[in-house]
């Protein structure tokens, strides 16, 4: 019997097909398969020609910011270069240097002294003016106004000195000045006093003639003179500028005067 079984174990050992070449063993087809170069892309690893144009792309905005930040550069110090020649030649124009001893509508002295520290939109007129003065000052004081809706701005003085002293005294500058800004200061005093602080602005006034009820008009340059709280003249605007130019420009030199004085 035993003979029989090794005999029999023999022949199923022949009968067992050999394995060819081609078969895979069994724990190998339990392995997983390796990564594919898709695969590994697909992980997030990028391929050599993303990773030149990433390159490329970050060089060029190094590049372009570089540039662009040495052109807004150069144009900040050549804006800062144009104000302060523009600074200077105002300075050298010594409009508005002078000083001046008036009285206020509440019959206090005043000087311009007493106004340095702050910006000042200052007008020359007198009370009697029929419609120019009128409407000049209305667009001062709408300008001072919108200018007073920004919290972050410093506030700006409005005055109005008259040309006509023998007619415009306390008590008639009292009474005009509130028809217009409530902040709003109007200066007399004696014709030589105001004749000295119409000089230092160059004011044009000349007194025309007197009608039959010896009323007259007084022909004046209509100009509104903005005033740097360091006391000086800084520009002036005509009839011709609107109350939105007015407050663009005080804005804007009121931003100039800071970065002066911070440079």
């Amino acid at each position: 019997m035993l003979a029989l079984r090794c005999i029999s174990g023999d022949l199923r050992g022949h009968l067992r097909p050999p394995r060819t070449s081609r078969e895979v063993p069994r724990e190998l087809l339990a392995r997983p398969p390796p990564p594919t170069p898709a695969r590994l892309l697909s992980r997030g690893e990028p391929s050599p020609a993303k990773l030149k144009l990433r390159t490329r792309v970050a060089v060029t905005l190094l590049l372009g910011g570089g540039l662009l930040a040495s052109w807004a550069r150069l144009g900040a110090e050549k804006r800062q270069k144009e104000r302060r020649v523009r600074a200077e030649q105002l300075r050298r124009a010594a409009l508005g240097r002078g000083d001046f001893s008036l009285v206020d509508h509440h019959g206090r002295r005043r000087s311009k002294r007493d106004f340095l520290g702050r910006w000042v939109l200052l007008y020359f007129g007198f009370t009697r003016c029929p419609d120019i003065c009128p409407d000049e000052l209305d667009k001062m004081s709408a300008a001072v106004t919108d200018l007073d809706l920004d919290a972050s701005l410093p506030p700006v003085q409005p005055l109005f000195i008259t040309v006509d002293p023998e007619r415009d005294h306390v008590d008639a500058l009292a009474l005009y000045v509130k028809d217009f800004h409530p902040r709003l200061v109007g200066l007399t005093g004696t014709a030589e006093e105001v004749k000295e602080a119409g000089r230092d602005y160059r004011v044009y006034a000349s007194r025309g003639p007197p009608d039959e009820d010896g009323d007259y008009l007084v022909d004046h340059s209509v100009l509104i003179y903005l005033v740097s709280p360091q006391g000086l003249f800084v520009d002036y605007y005509n009839r011709l500028k609107d109350k939105e130019h007015i407050v663009r420009s005080v804005r804007r030199h009121m931003g100039e005067h800071d970065e002066l004085q911070r440079s």
